[in-house]
């Protein structure tokens, strides 16, 4: 009985070792499989890589090639346009021949004549040296003459600014003036017209009132006070024209005077004097 029982635990434990040796043998291969997945996935990555790092190369190799071959193609060119070139220098080559015995013909001549050269050179010096006394004149006479072009120049800046500043400054004082001018006239127009109106009807009142001397008397006393005033006014607004018309005139000959100094025409002016309003004044 021990020994069935005993038998019976060895099977079983001889059962359950061989299911455990079983499942861990079942582990290791799934790890061994993953394993290699993992292996051949990474080989496949590396050698895609490496494909696409030799096709890169393959193909900047054939780039290169086409490259090289254009180049190739240029200096065939290149080369047989020196050749033309080569050709056309020889035949210029042969055409100078010529010219290159009668140069040295004239070397020869000019060889003869170098037994002057020391008499020519010292006149050649001393024609240097006069050519660099006139080239220091003449360098003196182009700086005086540039100085006074930039003097010119400035002086004719100056007269054009003027000139535009006189023109703009007299057709201001032509404007205010002639503005200034209507209104005292017309001003004094108007006082005239109210002077004769009163006079007339200060006539009618005193033709019509029938008023006693001393009544008489004092109404003249005022009015003459009131004519007195107003023959005031009308002098003054008189002696303003005639001050406004003198300072257009004298400001106007000003002007004259600086255009005629500038050298400007005074015809381009364009503006006329004054007359004063009244005669004589």
């Amino acid at each position: 009985e021990m020994e069935a029982k005993y038998t019976r635990k060895m099977q079983a434990l001889r059962d359950e070792m061989d299911l455990r040796r079983k499942t861990e043998i079942h582990e290791l291969e799934e790890r061994k499989n993953t394993q290699i997945s993992e292996l051949m996935g990474n080989h496949e990555g590396a050698f895609g890589a490496i494909k696409n790092y030799y096709n890169d190369i393959t193909a900047k190799n054939l780039t290169l090639i086409n490259l090289l071959k254009e180049q190739v193609e240029e200096l065939k060119k290149k080369e047989a346009v020196l050749e033309k070139e080569k050709a056309d220098v020889l035949r210029q080559n042969k055409g100078l021949i010529e010219p290159l015995q009668e140069a040295q013909e004239l070397v020869a001549e000019l060889q003869k004549k170098l037994v002057h050269y020391y008499r020519d050179k010292e006149a050649l010096m001393n024609s240097k040296a006069h050519l660099k006394i006139s080239q220091k004149e003449l360098k003196d006479l182009q700086w005086e003459h540039e100085v006074l072009e930039q003097r010119f120049s400035k002086v004719q800046a100056e007269r054009d600014e003027l000139y535009q500043k006189f023109t703009k400054a007299i057709n201001e004082v032509q404007q205010k003036t002639g503005f200034k001018n209507l209104l005292l006239e017309r001003k004094l127009q108007g006082l005239l017209s109210l002077l004769e109106q009163k006079e007339v009807e200060l006539g009618e009142v005193i033709a019509a009132s029938n008023l006693d001397p001393s009544a008489l008397s004092l109404v003249s006393h005022k009015l003459e006070d009131v004519l007195t005033s107003k023959n005031a006014t009308i002098k003054d607004l008189q002696l303003q024209l005639a001050r406004v018309c003198k300072a257009h005139n004298d400001m106007l000959q000003t002007f004259e005077a600086k255009l005629t100094a500038f050298g400007i025409p005074v015809d381009n002016l364009g503006f006329q004097p004054l007359s004063f309003p009244i005669p004589g004044q």
